[in-house]
């Protein structure tokens, strides 16, 4: 009867850590729980989703939605950060927090320190202050809109995003700007290099957020990127454009499990 007893046992705990697996969506990066404080903004206007620190534009269109937030500068890390996602817990507040509950958000702006407060006297996003500023829409997820500033738990996560990677080529004449967007994974790039159909690999300079930037003579060849993101792993996409693209185009990169890939060209969100 033991041993029926230990084998039971047994059979329930692996049973319970296949349960975890299959609801486990989004694996973290290893970090481990820190803390932070968040508050909330209520857009009084759509295009109030529109821009950010980033650069991804209209969050909304591009895919980010409302589970995005700004970060203080402590967290930002001038712009690196953009694309990097967060796992968000509402702490030590039994009165404003709602139980059991997180949220997944992604970097799409900066919180500006404000040097005419203290730190811990109005200058919530001023160093060394971890903070986080959350659409309305993803703080009631966690906490009572009442609570304004919360105290809160973050870790890194990895992102999982719907599509892929999309490029959209700005510029003009032969200074190029790519915004990379949608990236799954670590979700942040530390390093992109482009390529022409006349030219070997070209690194890019980070210009802004995720907006990076070549001064080369590109137009009229297909181009290839490679982007890496802050976990080193480094994505090769050739031919994602075409040799007759045009400045404003967002392409699309979707990455197969057999290693394949296949390419879209994106127009205003709509597929060609």
């Amino acid at each position: 009867m033991r041993h029926q007893g230990f084998l039971l046992l047994l059979l329930f705990f692996i049973s319970l850590q296949l349960v975890l697996s299959h609801y486990s969506h989004y694996p973290t990066t290893g970090a481990d729980w820190k803390d932070a404080r968040a508050t909330f903004y209520a857009a009084a206007d759509p295009n109030d989703a529109v821009g950010g620190a980033c650069g991804y534009g209209d969050l909304v269109k591009n895919g980010y939605g409302k589970a995005t937030a700004a970060l203080s500068s402590v967290l930002y890390q001038k712009g690196q950060i953009c694309g990097a996602c967060f796992e968000i817990r509402c702490v030590n507040d039994l009165k404003w927090c709602i139980p059991g509950t997180s949220i997944i958000v992604t970097a799409t702006n900066f919180c500006a320190p404000n040097y005419g407060f203290e730190a811990d006297g109005g200058g919530q996003c001023n160093p060394p202050n971890a903070h986080f500023v959350l659409p309305i829409e993803a703080f009631e997820k966690i906490a009572i809109w009442k609570a304004s500033n919360m105290p809160v738990q973050y870790r890194r996560i990895n992102c999982r995003k719907d599509g892929g990677i999309r490029f959209t080529i700005g510029g003009a004449g032969i200074f190029l700007s790519v915004l990379i967007s949608n990236v799954g994974g670590a979700g942040d790039v530390t390093a992109v290099k482009i390529k022409g159909s006349r030219t070997g690999w070209l690194p890019m300079g980070r210009n802004w957020g995720q907006n990076w930037h070549v001064n080369a003579d590109l137009k009229n060849q297909p181009l290839s990127f490679e982007v890496t993101s802050s976990d080193g792993v480094a994505l090769s996409s050739y031919n994602v454009a075409p040799k007759n693209w045009e400045f404003a185009q967002t392409f699309e990169v979707v990455f197969h499990e057999d290693e394949s890939s296949t390419m879209k060209i994106l127009h205003d969100g709509i597929i060609d």
